[in-house]
């Protein structure tokens, strides 16, 4: 019978390998979540992007309108308009 202490053994190989197989599928699921939430991140600045450009076109067309509308009419596109932006009181006025 022959020793094999300083000769790898096969099995100790495979046991390595899929050991590093379970690391890149894990790595692999953990860079999928992050996709999805990068992707999901770009979608909610692209619809807030095309919100805030609708808001600033929305009070810029009305504008230049205003001069050639009668005057009955203007009074009705000079209403206030609710704030895109809600300030809250800080909690020191609570």
């Amino acid at each position: 019978m022959r020793l094999h202490l300083f000769e790898p053994r096969p099995e100790a190989h495979i046991r390595k390998s899929l050991e590093y197989l379970a690391e890149a599928n894990l790595a692999w699921v953990e860079h999928q979540a992050a996709a999805e939430h990068h992707a999901a991140l770009a979608k909610m600045y692209a619809e807030r992007i095309a919100r805030i450009e609708a808001e600033i076109k929305d009070v810029n067309h009305p504008r230049s309108l205003a001069r050639q509308m009668p005057e009955e009419a203007r009074d009705e596109g000079d209403r206030a308009r609710p704030e895109s932006v809600v300030a809250y009181p800080s909690r020191a006025a609570r």
